[in-house]
């Protein structure tokens, strides 16, 4: 009976290793979105280069042409903010399924942001990077609204004001998590879940 037991406990904890196909997977969506990003980038770049100081544009159509760029530069820099969700996400669970990543453990950059401990770090994290995907979209939206009087820009000003609150909600939240860690005893506590 106890080396049935052995052996369903192994077959247990074997089986977090089914999380390297969400690894895999989020990492592959991740370098597909840092393409599809650069691409969008050097072909508006080349876009802006050619036409933009053309003498020919004037008036309007640059104007135009202004505002599709400065939508365009939005949706880039919302698509490197999604592969970069998408690369938190794979490295944290990887983090915590499967083993630590020594190299991030050494790197003085990484861990700030990627040595991930516990659930609540990868939920921090990624929460961080998905509220500044929706302030960009939120941005993107702002620079193509068009205003039909003073009711929608009372809204718009009420759509600012929550950006600024869920920012502050957000600092505000990542100072009080620190508070207790300068007491000691809050790195430890994670340790014990690692694999």
């Amino acid at each position: 009976m106890r080396t049935l037991e052995h052996l369903f406990e192994a077959f247990l904890w074997r089986s977090r290793l089914v999380v390297l196909a969400a690894v895999l997977a989020s990492l592959l969506s991740a370098l597909a979105m840092f393409f599809m990003a650069t691409v969008d980038a050097v072909t508006m770049a080349a876009h802006v280069f050619t036409d933009y100081a053309s003498p020919e544009l004037a008036g309007e159509a640059r104007s135009a042409l202004r505002s599709s760029t400065v939508t365009h530069v939005v949706e880039v820099v919302d698509g490197y903010l999604l592969a970069t969700v998408l690369l938190i996400f794979a490295l944290g669970l990887y983090e915590l399924f499967i083993s630590r990543i020594d190299e991030a453990e050494r790197s003085e950059t990484a861990s700030r942001v990627l040595v991930i401990r516990n659930l609540d770090d990868l939920k921090a994290r990624l929460g961080k990077v998905v509220l500044m995907i929706l302030i960009v979209t939120f941005f993107e939206h702002g620079v193509q609204m068009e205003f039909g009087g003073m009711l929608d820009l009372l809204y718009f000003a009420g759509g600012i004001a929550l950006v600024g609150l869920a920012l502050f909600l957000s600092h505000a939240a990542e100072h009080k998590v620190r508070q207790p860690s300068l007491g000691g005893g809050a790195e430890g506590e994670g340790g014990g879940t690692r694999p």
